[in-house]
């Protein structure tokens, strides 16, 4: 049997990490009800997630993450399930098929995208719902849920890419360090 290349591990990795993040990241929002007591809507960290994968994975983990976390999440809320999954995947496309256009270093460029995110997956999700005979909460109240969602997703995504910074810098396997001489160099003796 073969050696494994690092970089599949890497890339499979880097997947198992951001699904992971985004079951969390689900189920503490259905869970801990503390900001949407305080703040009076729940800011939702799946689209700050897809801007996080588009930018920095492969289009199987944006996929992955548009599917299962758009069922984890429409299984915990009171939407349809699977209204969640376009949306995401439709974040995760817009970004991935731009990203060599975008700075992902920058952290301007992240809250713009994840403010962009933030406010696109709801929006379109609330879109499906009326579009499809559902009769969903709205009003004014939505347009500061809006607002929260938006702002709370902007602010998450720096710090969703510091994370996966932190943790790709721990976990990656860094190759053997270079030696501090030339190979190539003559090395005189004598007197």
């Amino acid at each position: 049997m073969g050696a494994v290349p690092l970089v599949m591990i890497s890339r499979w990795m880097k997947t198992i990490l951001v699904l992971l993040a985004a079951f969390l990241a689900t189920f503490w929002e259905a869970a801990f009800n503390g900001i949407r007591h305080w703040l009076g809507a729940q800011i939702d960290l799946l689209p700050a997630l897809m801007v996080y994968a588009s930018l920095c994975t492969g289009i199987v983990t944006v996929s992955l993450l548009a599917v299962l976390g758009g069922l984890w999440f429409d299984t915990l809320s009171a939407n349809p399930l699977g209204v969640s999954i376009f949306p995401l995947f439709a974040v995760g496309m817009l970004i991935f098929l731009t990203r060599d256009l975008i700075l992902k270093e920058q952290t301007f460029a992240q809250l713009a995208l994840g403010l962009a995110g933030s406010l696109f997956a709801p929006v379109c999700v609330l879109l499906f719902l009326l579009t499809t005979g559902h009769e969903p909460l709205f009003g004014w109240g939505t347009l500061w849920q809006l607002l929260v969602m938006g702002l709370g997703g902007a602010l998450a995504t720096p710090v969703i890419f510091e994370v996966f910074g932190w943790l790709e810098r721990t976990l990656d396997h860094q190759g053997p360090s270079e030696p501090s001489f030339r190979p190539d160099r003559e090395i005189r003796r004598g007197r």
